[in-house]
């Protein structure tokens, strides 16, 4: 089968790789349908972190269930699913607290080992903890909105619930890409009164404003600051939904939200050098939660949402490559002249 392989800065290549096989009883085998590159991709694309050797990518998909071990129960030969970024079991101390990303037997696609998304199939450990079916077939029109729980939606679904978004109040979020547009829609879910996005990005602000944004602000820095504060009476937001991971982003979300307000963080923070102004949290009575979401806890939540219609992240998807040319794909992320590329193995 094929499967893309990172090798290295800005090297990308797909090659033939062992088809994935039942190995233990608790395993299934996908035959991938659709796949896409996350930003985080970019981070070993461009040589942020080492990659000592070829190793599988990518690690939102879904797709059809081919075969499965003798011991899974909830799954059968023939049904679409969708995999969260993470694999778990399903039933350990974390797994039952809802943070499966904790699963003391759980990982990562595309980790030494495993199988990554980015390919033809994957074998998928503990299948009954990790996968979850859609009543959908592989043609149906809904599939890239249904990839989107694997990650980004549940990602930005992740800042808005750490954040504790309420029904009213302001929002701010930081970060045009797909998570940051994806936490648009999930705050207006959460029947925020007012969301402020941060981008100066034609095409990503109009975005926005079709998921549900009321402002867009163009300035960054303390710049960025002084215009939300504009749009707050002075005051700042009640939330700030921080999708990006870096300094300058910290240091705008702490500066937009107002006193005794909350942050919910979701930016992988590679581009995170300094600390957090600790002291100025602490007199002004920020909150903080989030990181890593655990978007297998939220599948079953928001899944009949987009079957309903009632959410649609699938626009962030704005090109689409076949996996041959999965690297023509991670070049348009890299030079931001895509959003979010989707990968269609079929």
């Amino acid at each position: 089968m094929r499967a893309a392989l990172i090798h290295g800065d800005h090297d990308v290549r797909v090659a033939d790789v062992p088809d994935p096989i039942v190995v233990e009883p608790t395993d299934a085998v996908v035959r991938v349908v659709l796949s896409c590159i996350c930003g985080s991709d970019l981070w070993g694309y461009r040589g942020t972190y080492p990659i000592p050797e070829p190793r599988r990518v990518g690690h939102e998909f879904l797709g059809v269930v081919t075969d499965v071990g003798a011991d899974v129960r909830t799954l059968r030969v023939g049904e679409v699913v969708v995999a969260p970024f993470a694999w778990s079991d399903g039933n350990c101390f974390y797994c039952e607290r809802g943070l499966q990303t904790s699963c003391v037997r759980g990982g990562g696609w595309g980790a030494p080992g495993s199988d990554g998304g980015q390919g033809e199939a994957v074998r998928v450990p503990f299948a009954d903890g990790t996968l979850v079916a859609s009543p959908v077939d592989q043609s149906d029109e809904r599939l890239p909105a249904l990839l989107t729980l694997s990650d980004v939606m549940g990602t930005g679904h992740h800042a808005a619930v750490s954040a504790g978004v309420q029904p009213g109040e302001t929002v701010v979020v930081i970060g045009d890409g797909a998570v940051g547009l994806c936490a648009v829609i999930a705050a207006r879910r959460l029947t925020a009164g007012r969301i402020i996005v941060m981008s100066r990005h034609e095409q990503r602000s109009a975005l926005a404003r079709q998921f549900g944004a009321d402002d867009i602000v163009a300035e960054r820095g303390e710049d960025g600051v002084s215009r939300v504060k504009d749009l707050t009476a002075g005051l700042g937001a009640d939330r700030v939904l921080e999708c990006v991971g870096t300094d300058l982003a910290w240091a705008t979300a702490i500066g937009a939200v107002r006193d005794g307000g909350r942050i919910g963080y979701v930016g992988v923070p590679a581009g995170v050098t300094e600390g957090l102004a600790v002291g100025t949290i602490f007199g002004r009575n920020i909150g903080i939660g989030g990181g890593v979401a655990p978007a297998r806890a939220y599948i079953p939540e928001l899944l009949p949402d987009v079957l309903a219609g009632r959410i649609d992240p699938s626009p962030v998807f704005d090109m689409t490559v076949d996996l041959e040319h999965v690297s023509d794909g991670y070049k348009a992320m890299d030079q931001r002249s895509a959003i979010k590329v989707l990968v269609d193995a079929r």
